[in-house]
């Protein structure tokens, strides 16, 4: 009897975000979005930071490190609860977005755009 091949299986993506300013990038992903910093690694004093932040099994790598990524990405999340999400949001008071709940084509839209040009769409599917 000869085994099966272990199946294949793919974990979620975990983008990698290019930041410029930690201050910033904490007020937009933390505060703001309402992520929790997992952790942060830095190779010594006074070197750039890579970090780690989640908001439920959503996670995101934040890396002033030149080579990582590119400024002004644009990345998607699928969701569910957009609604209320946009009202958190709403609620936050940011001074530099106040982001709407749109329609793109037949789903839900929030989206936003961070202090260095990356950008998310939150969409949400409609019930099928």
């Amino acid at each position: 009897m000869t085994e099966s091949p272990e199946p294949i299986l793919f974990e979620p993506a975990v983008p990698i975000v290019r930041i410029f300013d930690v201050a910033k990038a904490r007020e937009f992903y933390l505060d703001f979005l309402g992520f929790a910093l997992d952790w942060e690694h830095r190779f010594g004093d006074n070197f750039p930071l890579y970090c780690q932040v989640s908001r439920g099994p959503l996670r995101l790598h934040l890396s002033e490190h030149a080579g990582d990524a590119t400024p002004g990405g644009n990345m998607v999340v699928y969701m569910t609860g957009i609604q209320a999400f946009q009202q958190e949001l709403a609620a936050q008071d940011y001074r530099y977005m106040k982001p709407d709940l749109e329609m793109l084509d037949d789903m839900l839209m929030v989206q936003v755009t961070d202090p260095f040009g990356n950008r998310i769409r939150f969409l949400e599917l409609p019930d099928t």
